[in-house]
């Protein structure tokens, strides 16, 4: 397994100091980013672009991550089924449910370690580059 990533990542996240930790360390895993602020920027990256995944705050101003997910599922960003993996503070099993029930297809709970983040991604970089 190679120790770089080659992934071009959505970064739906509205606190700058969590955009700039996030962005350490997905540079550091060899990621390129891109930050959306709110869950409606997010869905205009996505017509705007192609990413391979979305790293999604679940608390955000205008429209958050759970909303912004149902609506990427239901067709708007024009990619239904691009993985998105939420990034959220809450970590109860409750919340990763409500997570889950909104159509996220994994979990990283906060303050994100670099060992998660690359484990979750590399497992994200093999299912997006082996179909």
């Amino acid at each position: 397994m190679s120790s770089e990533l080659n992934l071009n990542i959505l970064l739906a996240e509205d606190n700058p100091v969590n955009q700039m930790v996030t962005g350490k360390l997905l540079k550091t895993l060899g990621c390129r980013y891109t930050i959306a602020c709110n869950g409606l920027e997010c869905i205009e990256y996505l017509q705007q672009g192609c990413y391979d995944l979305i790293l999604m705050d679940c608390m955000m101003p205008e429209l958050d991550g759970l909303e912004a997910t149902r609506r990427i599922r239901t067709g708007a960003g024009d990619c239904p089924n691009i993985p998105i993996i939420a990034l959220t503070a809450k970590a109860m099993a409750a919340d990763e449910q409500a997570c889950r029930d909104a159509g996220m297809d994994d979990y990283i709970d906060k303050p994100v370690s670099l060992e998660r983040m690359k484990r979750i991604l590399f497992d994200w970089a093999e299912k997006i580059h082996n179909g």
